[in-house]
């Protein structure tokens, strides 16, 4: 994620932030600056952004706040006069929550703010971001759930099918989520990281699924025609492998090809917005114990979005993550990165950051379509 600043006094603001803490100015993100701007009314019912200079492009432009933003779950802007209502991010949502139950809201709300950080990665991709359509089949579309858990009836679980993503709301529940964890014998599991994996799937039907990319693909994550209704029955029933590190990132990783797809997916963005960050802060890690020569060195100088070669992007995402677990492990809690990355997923993520980079024009027209 980039750094943000308050262009009314200054100030750093974070990429959720309503209203800057230190001046109060209004805040919102316009996806087509990909910047967060301190907006105020314009006396015409539009809102404008602050500038010192009436030269500044930003000046000319007019906005409305998404209509989501009457709940606070959203701060992203759209031009005024548009014909649409919702944010380029909140109109992919196809259900929300029954804001009337208790507890919702606040839960809508977290789901928001992870999946406006996943949005922002894809546009930052340049990758097509669209809104799924009656007949549609490239769209995207978001169900935010509540589980009802009738009886006789199968639990609702979160899921890609066709475009649809389906999200459990009790997953913004850090208790729930933490028992999910914990049964299902992971290592991590977040709302973004939900999100990760599953537009992971998303983008396997555009990208890979009958494109010229599948027999690659095939080669390294292996054959997705294999049944994957009975492997994921047979990982649930007998496990992984004890050799499964060797191979995949995780261990759900090894139940299926797409799952294999999905979860390094996932750790490719995680990696790219995490490197971002740092960039932006302009981090270097020169341990005063250590080699200057060590491998353990390294300067975050490079824009990971804007990287052409994956070597860039591994040889400093390996020396960050030891620096975010130590940090951690400093202030008593579980690494925020706890996986190994060795060569055969190197080769995979390599294979995505290319597909990634293959797929778009700079403006962002897709070179290909599925289908």
């Amino acid at each position: 994620m980039k750094l943000f600043q308050c262009n009314h006094c200054g100030h750093p603001v974070y990429f959720e932030n309503y209203f800057c803490i230190n001046c109060n100015a209004t805040l919102g993100f316009d996806p087509a600056e990909m910047d967060l701007l301190a907006v105020k009314p314009d006396g015409e019912g539009s809102l404008i952004a602050f500038s010192d200079s009436e030269a500044n492009p930003l000046r000319q432009k007019k906005y409305t706040s998404c209509l989501n933003a009457q709940y606070n779950v959203c701060n992203w802007l759209l031009p005024a006069g548009s014909d649409r209502q919702y944010c380029v991010a909140c109109e992919l949502n196809r259900t929300i929550p029954d804001l009337s139950q208790a507890g919702n809201l606040e839960k809508w709300g977290r789901i928001e703010q992870a999946k406006h950080r996943l949005v922002y990665s894809l546009l930052r991709f340049r990758l097509p971001v669209q809104p799924k359509l009656a007949g549609d089949d490239d769209g995207l579309a978001f169900d935010f759930k509540a589980d009802e858990q009738r009886p006789g009836e199968e639990r609702l679980l979160t899921g890609h099918d066709d475009g649809i993503i389906t999200l459990n709301i009790a997953e913004a529940d850090d208790v729930i989520r933490e028992m999910e964890r914990r049964n299902m014998d992971e290592v991590y599991r977040t709302l973004l990281g939900h999100f990760r994996h599953e537009i992971g799937h998303y983008y396997w039907d555009r990208l890979i699924r009958d494109t010229g990319q599948l027999d690659a693909f095939r080669r390294l994550f292996g054959d997705e025609s294999v049944d994957y209704g009975t492997a994921l029955q047979q990982h649930y029933a007998k496990g992984s492998t004890d050799d499964w590190q060797t191979d995949y990132i995780s261990a759900y990783a090894s139940s299926h090809p797409w799952e294999d797809w999905a979860e390094t997916w996932a750790h490719y963005l995680h990696m790219i917005d995490t490197i971002e960050t740092a960039w932006s802060f302009g981090v270097t890690l020169n341990p005063r114990s250590a080699d200057p020569s060590s491998q353990m060195s390294a300067r975050e100088d490079i824009d990971p979005y804007a990287a052409i070669n994956f070597d860039e992007i591994i040889k400093r995402w390996i020396p960050l993550t030891f620096v975010m677990n130590s940090l951690n492990r400093s202030m008593g809690m579980k690494d925020s990165y706890p996986f190994v990355i060795n060569g055969a997923v190197q080769k995979k993520l390599n294979f995505i950051h290319n597909t990634i980079k293959q797929s778009v024009l700079p403006g962002g027209t897709p070179l290909r379509r599925a289908g």
